[in-house]
């Protein structure tokens, strides 16, 4: 029998835990424990003489491994369902014929069972040779040498020799697979345990790989039998991780070799938060493996998060400060004190020459709750004044309004884990496969397993009509009608009783529920009234509102298609009208769950740094909470808002607003109207830039401070569903400061002073001066993994589902969603409509995953186009087009399409040169600002030379790069 010691520890109090150098949560354990962990009622069994008490349903493998009894096993794994094909994991159980495999029999209340004996011994050890004598004995040379379960097992069944040799027909000489940048697949190594391809379908849900062949002749095959890379495989990394031997393999490992130590930390890319363990070689990043215990991902990933992070090591790294007195001039590297001192006389010239609001902040999304805060604080006690803005404005700032308004809090209601107690879910304006992924995985397990789908977006998404999973309703409304469709969705349930009057009653205001009663139930907002508006025919508008009344727990989820709409804060309203009228509010499987597009959009927002808010969302007019912050800061706080960002831009034009200090957001390429974006930069005196790359927005800077990777980070980050987790720095900062320091030091050299000593002491501050955070601490989250917000006295372990019971503002207001038409109008000059979003292999605007071999799978934005409309312009796949609004112009080439309806065009915004955003206009959000970028009346013709914008471009970006290269020059000189 072989024992080991489990390694979850037991859990400690907070403050006798907390290690600033601490790489791993408490209770880490890596133990594979074979079989999904059950809930059930307690089973007493007996293993190897000892009783071993475990839930129902639980296997007997993994009964033994939590007992210390380690099974051999090659097949099985704790992420996936039994398969029980290795036949290594025998066992012998009293009263039974046979040897069972363990992995595959429930325990039974009883049950005697021996996992060590002569025989099965005898039995493993042929079942070993079998495997052994179709595979290259090349242990010493192969990059899994000390990785390998196959090897493994050879020692843990005892075999010492093999007596098939390899005379007759073998695999070993069968081509390796190299054609994904990331990882490699070598057939020869191969045992068949399907772990790989259950892991594609199970985990992923992409159902790319399967097993070709018959018999002797079977092996894993990607499609039929295609190269990886031209087959639907979405390199998520889910079969490499599950993969027993080298048969699939990281190319980092075989380049590295195998890690020496680990630290576990957190995505930096989209709004899930997925936590992953950095394999480390020293200061080298070998793997980036999804954290199985990570609360938002389960041990999934996607392509981004799980291979492309080389970019923090990337020789376009700036890595030292820079200044320079104007943007024509080259850079000039300088020591950090000559940079702070540099930038801090500038900024005060500036407001001592055109006043206290003439400048300010913009904090990042990308980086840590700790530095965002430290950003606004700056802002706020530094500059004296509230103009501080974040990239929530462009993106998901209607989420925060309408959200407030109707149910009191800014934030998402659910887990991410909730989808798997949906029975109806409804995706609206978000590609969950492509922004998402890692969540669109465990919802399209949801939905194989019967749960109802909606989705209501102007393109067929992959959720349309994908692999084992199609929509019941897909609601094809046209770009700027969301509110329409919405609207007609609740005069349905309101006209056909489908209301849920007992929560209603319960749970809301019954003034503004009576008000809106009435209004919805007008014939204007019937889905025949509204169908010419939105394109969407009535009959669908009114199944969908039906089976999302009626279909059992409703869930929404939904994105920037949505929010970035002349109407979004009105459509966020309408959803939450939606889902309290339905009941649909407070409990797991249901709730309105908003999709942020990057890692801590939410933590930016949590940390007040928006120009009205305080840190947890307190007006800053609110003499209570402002004063508690004046004590805390020892400073006054002005109690005007500050300027938002569209409003900083259009006061740098007129004159006002002469200073910006920008950490982590390349503003130039991600918000709308390019070119009025740049005007407003030239129009300013000084720019700080702090990232990690000369990005667009740093061609227009005066001071550069250099950034800093997530994985030179110690801090935190707030995904999507409130979940605080911790990211850990598994490297020492490439420039030599942190992003936290950095700011500090600014700060310092502007005089006011802050003297922190670590994140962790910014985390306590936030804290102590932020009601939902109250309970919140680097200790408390080593303790419990992660915490959802609101965490404090009334929840010391956070609250996963908001609203249970009542909703955070007392009872829920609902609110009239008018559907007012975009100003953007399809005209005979602009006929067509363009909307935008992402792409799976791309981030945001791409400075990251465009350094990374990310390149391979999408290396240029283009421009979906409809058959039809391509037919009538002359324009064929492939061909380069011109894409032309009242805003601007510019040129993609072509892909025709028919996942776009006729009338709309729609593209990515992933890389400079395209010019998304050149063509997306100034129209915003009514109550926010949020930018239109979804909705833009465009012409397209075909072209054969760039845009007039774009050629301008290439000249300035080829005079930025020259002026950044003589500062190498310069440099050397010296």
């Amino acid at each position: 029998m072989q024992v080991v010691e489990t390694r979850r520890s037991q859990p400690q109090s907070p403050e006798a835990s907390y290690d600033p150098a601490r790489m791993l949560p408490l209770g880490y354990d890596d133990t594979d424990y074979g079989t999904p962990k059950r809930e059930g009622a307690a089973v007493t069994l007996t293993i190897d003489g000892r009783e071993v008490t475990v839930a129902a349903g639980t296997s007997v493998m993994r009964a033994a491994t939590e007992a210390g009894v380690i099974v051999p096993k090659l097949c099985a794994t704790d992420s996936l369902e039994a398969w029980g094909s290795c036949r290594l994991c025998l066992v012998e159980i009293e009263g039974r014929k046979g040897y069972p495999a363990s992995c595959t029999t429930p325990v039974e209340a009883g049950m005697k069972v021996v996992t060590q004996s002569p025989k099965l011994a005898e039995l493993r050890r042929g079942v070993m040779e079998l495997y052994i004598s179709d595979h290259p004995l090349d242990c010493l040379t192969c990059p899994a040498n000390g990785d390998c379960e196959l090897q493994d097992m050879a020692g843990a069944v005892g075999l010492r020799e093999v007596r098939y040799g390899y005379q007759g027909q073998n695999h070993l000489k069968d081509a390796a697979d190299e054609s994904n940048p990331y990882f490699m697949y070598d057939p020869s190594k191969c045992i068949v345990c399907n772990r790989c391809v259950r892991a594609c379908e199970d985990i992923q849900g992409t159902f790319a790989l399967t097993i070709s062949g018959r018999g002797f002749g079977s092996r894993v095959s990607a499609g039929q039998d295609q190269p990886f890379m031209q087959s639907e495989c979405v390199s998520c990394g889910a079969c490499v991780q599950a993969c027993p031997t080298s048969t699939l393999q990281e190319k980092s490992i075989i380049q590295f070799g195998q890690p020496d130590h680990k630290v576990v930390t957190t995505c930096a890319y989209c709004g899930v938060g997925c936590a992953f363990e950095a394999q480390m070689k020293g200061s080298q990043v070998v793997r980036m493996e999804p954290y199985k215990d990570g609360h938002a991902n389960e041990g999934h990933a996607c392509i981004k998060g799980r291979f492309a992070w080389g970019y923090a090591t990337h020789r376009d790294r700036v890595l030292k400060p820079m200044i320079r007195d104007q943007i024509s001039d080259p850079w000039r590297e300088v020591s950090w004190e000559e940079a702070f001192s540099y930038g801090a006389r500038r900024m005060r010239e500036l407001q001592a020459k055109y006043g206290r609001d003439s400048i300010g902040g913009i904090t990042s999304s990308r980086c840590t709750n700790e530095e965002t805060y430290l950003v606004q604080k700056l802002v706020r006690a530094a500059f004296g004044n509230n103009n501080t803005d974040t990239c929530a404005r462009v993106c998901h700032s209607p989420t925060g309004y309408g959200l407030k308004q109707t149910m009191g809090e800014s934030a998402g209601t659910q887990t991410f884990k909730s989808v798997e107690k949906s029975d109806v879910i409804v995706v609206i304006g978000a590609n969950p496969t492509e922004g998402h992924p890692v969540f669109a995985s465990r919802m399209k397990r949801r939905l194989r397993q019967g749960a109802k789908l909606i989705v209501v977006d102007p393109r067929r998404i992959d959720l349309v009509d994908g692999v084992h999973v199609k929509t019941d309703y897909h609601l094809q409304l046209r770009p700027g009608t969301n509110v329409a469709v919405l609207t007609a969705m609740a005069h349905v349930i309101v006209t056909e009783a489908l209301v849920n009057e007992a929560f209603v009653a319960e749970r809301c205001e019954d003034k503004s529920f009576q008000q809106w009663r009435e209004f919805v139930a007008r014939e204007e907002n019937s889905p025949e009234a509204l169908e010419a508006a939105s394109g969407v025919p009535a009959a669908k508008v009114r199944g969908a509102a039906r089976l999302y009344a009626t279909g059992g727990n409703g869930a929404i989820y939904y994105g920037l298609g949505v929010t970035e709409h002349a109407q979004g804060s009105t459509a966020v309203m309408a959803i939450a009208n939606l889902a309290m009228a339905t009941g649909n509010i407070g409990r797991e499987g249901v709730g309105v769950n908003p999709l942020r597009g990057q890692n801590n959009v939410q933590g930016s927002c949590d940390m007040g740094s928006f120009p009205h808010e305080l840190p947890g969302y307190r007006h800053v007019s609110d003499t209570t909470a402002r004063t508690l912050f004046e004590q805390a800061w020892n400073v006054q706080i002005s109690p005007e808002p500050g300027l938002r960002i569209p409003n900083m831009f259009d006061a740098a034009l007129s004159g006002t607003f002469k200073g910006l200090y920008c950490q982590g957001e390349d503003i130039v390429q991600s918000d709308p109207d390019t070119q009025h974006v740049a005007g407003a930069l030239s129009a300013m005196e000084c720019i700080i830039v702090q990232d990690i790359f000369l990005n667009e927005t740093a061609k227009y800077a005066h001071v550069f401070l250099p950034g800093s990777s997530f994985l030179e980070k110690d801090g935190t980050f707030t995904n999507a569903e409130r979940r605080i987790s911790r990211v850990r720095k598994v490297m020492e900062p490439l420039p030599g400061l942190a992003d936290w320091e950095v700011t500090q030091r600014l700060s310092n050299e502007l005089g006011y002073p802050m003297n922190y000593a670590h994140p962790a002491q910014i985390m306590d501050e936030i804290a102590q001066l932020t009601p939902t955070f109250h309970g919140v601490s680097f200790a408390k989250i080593d303790e419990l993994g992660s915490i959802q917000w609101p965490c404090n006295e009334e929840h010391p372990d956070g609250t996963p589902i908001m609203h249970v019971g009542e909703f955070v503002r007392g009872k829920g207001r609902f609110l009239l969603t008018k559907y007012v038409p975009s100003d953007e109008k399809v005209t005979r000059k602009y006929p067509l409509l363009l909307t935008t979003g992402r792409i799976l292999s791309q981030y945001n605007v791409g400075a990251q995953t465009r350094r990374t071999e990310n390149v391979r799978f999408y290396d240029e934005d283009r421009l979906e186009i409809h058959p039809h409309d391509g037919e009538e312009r002359g324009i064929r796949d492939g061909d380069w087009v011109g894409i032309e609004s009242r805003a601007g112009q510019t040129v993609l080439r072509a892909t025709v399409t028919e996942r776009v309806a006729p009338g709309v065009v729609y593209t990515t915004f992933h890389f400079p040169e395209s010019g998304a955003n050149v063509i997306t206009t100034d129209s915003s959000d009514w109550a926010t600002n949020c930018p239109e970028y979804k909705v833009t009346a465009v012409q397209v013709t075909p072209v054969e030379q760039p845009s007039q914008w774009q050629r301008a471009y290439q000249s300035f970006n080829q005079t930025q790069e020259r002026l950044y290269e003589e500062r190498a020059t310069t440099a050397a000189a010296k």
